[in-house]
């Protein structure tokens, strides 16, 4: 049992039949009244968030969230099927669970996968990928010395925006926690 007090960034914990992790919170005392902790929640099933107001005395069921590095293998049109390296197993994930993530991850690439009581809800890519672009306009000789940048396309389907120099067939390190280009490799 986790307190409303206690609660920090990261927490997760269940709550009216579902489980939420603690996006922000603040607590907050007032000069007249008691205290209470207003908290920004997310649903770790669904994902939709929402701002509630807690009695710091309030207690709720503290839920385990388990996370595991598993190598995506293929998609057959309508499920992603993910391996586990020790035991082999494959599991297959509905695009919803999958789909911020495979923007990222090509075929044999690995991906952190999110379990609450064995059911996979989430997926992660590598905070850093390195991937080939297949579809970019070339840049205009002359048009550098505003430093802009283009849309590209990379393998996986994903865009990005990147510098003017940037061809067609040159692999680039892109940051997928904010889909930035870092650079060419």
């Amino acid at each position: 049992m986790i307190a409303a007090g206690d609660f920090r960034k990261g927490v997760t914990f269940e709550m009216d039949g579902d489980v939420y992790q603690i996006v922000d919170f603040q607590h907050v005392k007032p000069g007249k009244g008691a205290a209470f902790v207003r908290a920004k929640i997310r649903s770790v099933m669904s994902g939709a968030s929402k701002d509630v107001t807690f009695n710091p005395n309030d207690r709720y069921p503290s839920a385990r969230i388990d996370a595991k590095e598993m190598q995506y293998l293929y998609n057959d049109g309508t499920l992603y099927y993910f391996m586990d390296q020790e035991t082999y197993e494959q599991i297959p994930l509905e695009k919803d669970a999958v789909e911020d993530a495979i923007l990222y991850v090509k075929e044999n690439d690995y991906a952190t996968i999110r379990f609450y009581q064995g059911k996979a809800f989430n997926v992660s890519p590598p905070n850093f990928v390195e991937l080939t672009v297949t579809k970019t306009e070339p840049g205009i000789r002359g048009d550098t010395s505003s430093g802009g940048s283009k849309p590209a396309t990379v393998e996986t389907g994903a865009v990005v925006q990147v510098p003017l120099f940037v061809n067609e067939g040159d692999v680039i390190r892109i940051d997928t926690r904010s889909n930035e280009y870092l650079s060419r490799v």
